[in-house]
């Protein structure tokens, strides 16, 4: 009879749920951009825009990509309705926070259909829920390709250039 009280414990010792586990707010970060990439990933349009703030920034890796969420959500919406939006892993990243632990930035190198990409952003604390308030997507280029970039770059964004600095 021990035994069996003791496999049962055992059991039920080992099916306790990770959450019973308070988490650190890093912990709560990783696990929100995690499940946010994933999200994107199953192209659910809900869970991945309820990560994001009602006046967050998206800025995409074109120039002209500095969305509010309603115009990020309408660029996305019909890429999750054809149920193939993009599929971002984390490699690796780095968090901060500022000193009343209410603000937090990171930095995230991405594998993605792009090759590696750096995502950023600015994070912020409410009811005690992480959530996105700003997003960077950037392409990385090798230094060693930086030249050749830039003339396939450059008949594009001049025009860009000029009309943004007049």
């Amino acid at each position: 009879m021990k035994k069996y009280f003791i496999l049962l414990l055992l059991v039920i010792t080992s099916c306790s749920s990770k959450k019973d586990i308070p988490q650190t707010d890093e912990q709560k970060i990783t696990s929100m951009l995690d499940d946010w990439h994933k999200a994107a990933a199953r192209a659910n349009f809900i869970e991945y825009f309820d990560d994001l703030t009602d006046d967050s920034v998206f800025m995409g890796t074109d120039a002209t990509e500095h969305w509010s969420k309603t115009e990020f959500q309408a660029f996305a919406k019909p890429y999750f309705d054809k149920g193939k939006a993009w599929n971002f892993t984390s490699m690796k990243r780095h968090i901060y926070f500022s000193d009343d632990k209410k603000i937090a930035w990171f930095d995230e190198l991405l594998n993605t259909q792009m090759k590696i990409c750096r995502g950023s952003g600015v994070l912020v604390k409410k009811e005690g829920k992480w959530l996105i308030k700003q997003y960077v997507l950037s392409m990385t280029i090798p230094n060693e390709n930086v030249d050749e970039v830039i003339k396939i770059k450059s008949p594009i964004e001049n025009n860009l250039i000029n009309l943004l600095t007049k």
